[in-house]
């Protein structure tokens, strides 16, 4: 940026091969083989203590998180597309006469081209620092096919928009999640929940809003009215571009690393830049593309990680079965309108809104492992449940229990990846992790509707069940010491 220098410091580089590890200093068994380029890629950037952060939140002071809550805003925006096209594909499948495997192969298709383009973004977000033009152009790529939707009669074009879409999610989150997580290295699990709840906000009130608005216009009408979302998301990225720093600043030279950040937790963001002037450390040397792929390399045989990102696929493979097939079991089989479906859809939303926040807390606290199984485990509990409670007022009430423990674990899982590889490479585990994820939500929803082409829609819920299962099932095969450790506490 004009004015102001792109300063770091550094460690220095040990000769040779060394062993790295890509969960904590302390977890031998855990460490990969990292020699020559890839070592001296880590190693020449700046360490976690020597980031420019803002104080780090406490529970009482998120308030006063303003980038974290732009962010926010942003990925409400992402999800308000999402959650608007779930409640339109029961009205396109009547209108262009889909079977129930056509409409699970949409979404499937959106999802294997997520986790085919997830791994390059997370890359690119790493390369290259312009961390506001990349959700700018996220936020585009999101809302703009949905607009195209409206305009097409046809099956195959429809494909593509999904396709596009994923364009868009694929950017947004390795950029939005690592820089959360380097500007608030201590609070992980509360500011990622901070940015879930965006997520919860679009994706509840879009079905409010669009149910309303389906009960007055066809549905092509509406997505053409819902171009005023991506209007409002193009300002927020524009006041984005204006607000969020992407550099890094080194620590002073009388200052030790850790001086240095509990030094920058008391200083405004204007006397940051000042300091990032005034330094006079040597610029980042440019990182070789096969620095990154043999990084990408490396997390791959990161076992927390691995493990981690296969339950986080799991738990999404429930989370997108139940997007597309509980509006079509509310409206085929119990016979709600599209309003009541919008309510419930808010339901189910406005909860994992009120849960993320607290275990997200609570995750920085009390550890991981405990939040992530204890959500898992309930949210079984709670599809398990509405089984036997199918058509009774109570099925309503288990749509918002089912949020609140299925949504509540996402960012959660997040913060818990990120705890497990370096920060250097934030950007390409987040990438990783979503990938394996869109790989799950690109298999779940052929599975499902496969399920329901055989069975009948009620069975999907058993499917569902099955699925968190397993997504609790690969949290307790984490190392023990792993599993046990507590992140550091937030200052």
């Amino acid at each position: 940026m004009p004015g102001v220098s792109d300063s770091h410091s550094y460690d220095s580089a040990p000769t040779g091969n060394s062993r790295v590890s890509l969960l904590a200093p302390s977890r031998r068994d855990a460490s990969v083989n990292i020699s020559g380029s890839a070592y001296a890629a880590f190693a020449r950037l700046p360490t976690m203590s020597a980031l420019a952060t803002l104080s780090q939140p406490s529970f009482r002071g998120v308030a006063r998180l303003k980038d974290v809550w732009l962010i926010a805003a942003g990925h409400a925006m992402t999800h308000w597309y999402t959650a608007t096209f779930y409640l339109l594909l029961p009205l396109i499948g009547s209108e262009l006469g889909l079977s129930y495997l056509q409409i699970g192969f949409i979404m499937t298709v959106q999802h294997a081209v997520g986790a085919a383009a997830n791994v390059p973004a997370g890359i690119l977000v790493d390369r290259y620092q312009r961390k506001g033009l990349m959700m700018a152009a996220a936020l585009f790529w999101v809302g703009f096919p949905y607009l195209l939707m409206g305009f097409t009669d046809t099956y195959w074009v429809l494909l593509a928009c999904v396709t596009l879409v994923s364009i868009g999610n694929n950017i947004w989150h390795p950029t939005a999640i690592s820089t959360l997580a380097d500007r608030y290295p201590t609070s992980k699990g509360l500011t990622l929940s901070i940015h879930g709840m965006g997520g919860n906000v679009g994706e509840a009130f879009a079905p409010l809003v669009v149910g309303a608005l389906l009960a007055l216009f066809t549905w092509r009408e509406v997505v053409v009215m819902n171009v005023v979302p991506g209007v409002f998301a193009s300002l927020l990225i524009l006041a984005m571009l204006g607000v969020l720093p992407t550099w890094r600043r080194a620590p002073a030279a009388n200052q030790t690393p850790d001086a240095a950040t509990s030094a920058s937790a008391q200083r405004t963001a204007g006397a940051a830049a000042s300091s990032a002037t005034s330094s006079t450390t040597a610029p980042t040397p440019a990182r070789r593309w096969i620095d990154h792929f043999n990084e990408f390399g490396a997390l791959l045989r990161n076992r927390a990680m691995v493990l981690i990102c296969l339950s986080a696929s799991f738990r999404t493979m429930t989370q997108v079965s139940l997007m597309v097939f509980l509006p079509l079991y509310l409206t085929r089989d119990l016979g709600y309108s599209i309003a009541w479906v919008g309510v419930c859809l808010f339901a189910l939303q406005a909860a994992g809104f009120a849960a993320s926040p607290i275990a997200g807390y609570l995750s920085d606290r009390m550890g991981r492992a405990r939040i992530v199984s204890a959500s898992m485990a309930m949210t079984a509990v709670v599809l398990i449940t509405m089984i036997f409670a199918a058509g009774t007022p109570l099925f309503v009430v288990c749509i918002a229990l089912l949020g609140f423990f299925l949504y509540s674990v996402r960012a959660v899982l997040q913060a818990w990846m990120l705890d497990a590889t370096p920060t250097a490479v934030a950007g390409t585990s987040v990438g990783i992790m979503f990938g394996t994820q869109a790989a799950g939500a690109a298999i779940a929803p052929l599975a499902a509707g496969y399920v329901a082409d055989t069975w009948g829609l009620f069975a999907v819920f058993y499917f569902l069940a099955g699925t968190i299962v397993m997504a609790n099932f690969f949290v307790f095969l984490m190392p023990r010491e792993f599993f046990d450790k507590r992140p550091l506490p937030a200052g």
